[in-house]
């Protein structure tokens, strides 16, 4: 009953959504911030719903995994960035492809999830897998981030241009054309999938942090989804001040190797580490990452989406 409810509640706001940007226009900050506003407000509702109904260990649980995968979500914007401007997406198609390659994320991070799960409660010793993961993950950010990506070099993304016909422009916001009497992908098409790739990989990493925190699906999907649902306002919000979170990477590489930590220990005689210790770290390592940041960078110009 609980997963029902909370898929149509996730379903419902997809479609409220889609309805509203159902014509593609450009995301202006203004309503960009209003949507943020609006999913924070949805995602930290959900946490107190969770205390109400299953206390308050239960709530502090989704709000350390909602606070990782959003904190982690900040990175996923560098890398969107990047793909728009490799194949120069008119802004005004960017939230189309946001929406969709959101819905993807959910799928694949719901199996991610179960298996994850699984793995880690009927094996033990794979939470010193996941924790050594987390910590290797967490080094390379801090010390790898920065390296350029091309986006065209993607082998799936090779493969599709391949394989499906594919024509190379944007034709008004479509997927998937009629050309010459066959169905041919469009450039749109190409940069979703590039798109969903990515996020493949940023979901191995931020389901990992999260399962640290607590391994019940529900709660672990909760959070992944309330977090990525704002994901797409949290990009227009954004994209224009990227160049300005130079310290930001050191601040989730460091969350990603204190999540491994967490996970190793609760194997280990000193066990869980208390979710308000959790919550605790999390909020301090992405207020300082970002302030110190924007201090670094104050007198740096800002620029926008798709400019």
């Amino acid at each position: 009953m609980a997963w029902a409810v909370l898929v149509a509640v996730v379903a419902v706001m997809l479609a409220v959504d889609l309805f509203l940007h159902r014509d593609d226009h450009v995301v202006e900050l203004r309503e960009a911030v209003l949507w943020s506003g609006i999913w924070i407000a949805a995602g930290l509702l959900v946490g107190l719903v969770l205390w109400w109904w299953l206390g308050g260990e239960v709530a502090g649980a989704y709000y350390a995994g909602y606070l990782i995968e959003k904190a982690l979500s900040i990175d996923n914007v560098f890398v969107f960035a990047l793909i728009f401007g490799y194949f120069g997406v008119p802004a005004a198609y960017q939230h189309k492809v946001l929406f969709w390659g959101v819905i993807g994320a959910l799928l694949l991070r719901l199996v991610f999830i179960f298996v994850g799960a699984g793995l880690l409660e009927t094996f033990s010793w794979t939470a010193y897998l996941f924790g050594a993961f987390l910590v290797w993950t967490g080094w390379k950010m801090a010390f790898r981030h920065g390296q350029q990506i091309d986006p065209a070099r993607n082998p799936v993304v090779r493969l599709v241009r391949r394989v499906v016909p594919t024509d190379p422009r944007f034709h008004d916001g479509r997927f998937v054309i009629r050309l010459d009497g066959r169905r041919t992908a469009t450039l749109l098409l190409v940069v979703l999938i590039a798109i969903e790739v990515t996020d493949l990989v940023f979901a191995v990493d931020s389901v990992a942090a999260i399962l640290a925190v607590t391994t019940t699906p529900f709660i672990v999907w909760a959070a992944n989804a309330f977090a990525i649902l704002g994901l797409r306002s949290l990009y227009f919000c954004l994209a224009g001040l990227l160049r300005r979170f130079v310290h930001l990477h050191y601040g989730l590489a460091f969350l990603l190797a204190f999540a491994g930590v967490k996970l190793v220990l609760a194997e280990t005689p000193v066990g869980k580490l208390p979710i308000p210790l959790t919550l605790g770290v999390i909020a301090v390592t992405v207020t300082v990452s970002i302030v110190a940041s924007v201090i670094r960078t104050r007198h740096e110009p800002c620029e926008r989406p798709g400019s």
